[in-house]
């Protein structure tokens, strides 16, 4: 009999015993995790894939990026001072989103900030102030993106002239503000392949999308007008890897940032609005992406016909990104 065996046997025989052999079990199990956790603790290799060769923020949906050279990575999405990714939304009045899809100019709508306000600019346009901390007295509109609802806080009614102004529309548009005690959206009630615990604000699906410089190379090999990254608008660029090598890159660190791979990005007819002038095409890219990068039949539940370019991640351990940084591939 092995010598758990005869502690069970010896313990069982008073009233303690059953306890006191429950208890060595458990203890035994609970050693047999931490062991496991240990070894593939130790297994975990960091492999270089690339560097970090440039991070955006947007801090509207779908306004013109700011390219920095830092940036905290969070649950949510990067952060750069007072700016935090896809925590401003443009509405119609009943809450619907307003992406450039279907205002293609909001592209040209620029965002700068100090700690107390946030600066608009557009073509034609003078420039908006838009208080960073909004009063309580500020109505809260209930949103809806994607078919998921999510709480903003309007920005007030200069902010509503001025966007609608702007975008010369019949319609009347709003901004609003994403608060941070406000209920995010969870992207896994709508694609299981996220965690329960992943969450964001206005952005379509995740909070950190990756491209590669050398996959938008390969792209433009195969078009008669160039496009740029601004096209695909990644909050993560990578360069000094193959094209499509983030394809394969399940789990990164990148200083002591943890990303995991949640799925590709489909591509949409956003992609044929040119980020210089805020005009929509309609077809290019978007017809070329179609022609190799579909998805494999077995995702088309998934993808439909959406061509894929860049790669969505979840956040799991948060923390600060530089410009620079190695870019390393977890595996075990």
């Amino acid at each position: 009999m092995s010598q758990l065996g005869n502690l069970v046997q010896i313990c069982s025989q008073n009233r303690k015993g059953f306890l006191c052999a429950a208890g060595v079990s458990l203890g035994v199990i609970g050693v047999g995790i931490l062991i496991k956790s240990l070894v593939k603790r130790r297994q975990r290799k960091l492999i270089q894939v690339g560097v970090v060769s440039e991070l955006c923020i947007y801090p509207i949906k779908s306004c013109k990026g700011i390219s920095v050279n830092t940036a905290e990575c969070l649950e949510m999405g990067l952060k750069y001072g007072e700016l935090r990714d896809r925590h401003w939304l443009v509405i119609q009045e009943d809450g619907h989103k307003v992406t450039g899809r279907q205002e293609p100019r909001l592209v040209l709508l620029t965002v700068s900030s100090d700690d107390v306000y946030l600066y608009l600019n557009a073509p034609e346009m003078e420039e908006l102030q838009v208080p960073i901390k909004l009063s309580r007295s500020n109505s809260v509109k209930d949103c809806r993106v994607w078919g998921s609802d999510i709480q903003g806080r309007d920005c007030g009614e200069e902010a509503s002239r001025w966007i609608t102004r702007y975008l010369n529309n019949e319609k009347t548009f709003r901004l609003v503000q994403y608060e941070l005690d406000m209920q995010p959206r969870r992207p896994h009630d709508t694609e299981k392949r996220f965690k329960p615990n992943d969450k964001v604000a206005y952005p379509d699906y995740s909070p950190i999308m990756l491209l590669s410089e050398a996959s938008l190379e390969d792209l433009n090999t195969r078009l008669e007008k160039k496009v740029e990254m601004r096209h695909f608008r990644p909050s993560i660029i990578v360069t000094g890897c193959d094209a499509f090598a983030e394809d394969s890159w399940h789990e990164l660190q990148i200083g002591g940032t943890c990303l995991r791979r949640v799925m590709a990005c489909g591509r949409c007819i956003f992609t044929t609005v040119d980020p210089n002038t805020g005009v929509i095409d309609r077809k290019q890219p978007l017809e070329t992406l179609k022609s190799y990068r579909k998805c494999d039949p077995s995702e088309q539940h998934l993808y439909k016909s959406a061509p894929l370019f860049g790669q969505c991640y979840g956040v799991d351990q948060t923390g600060i990104l530089h410009v620079g940084d190695p870019v390393y591939k977890i595996i075990y």
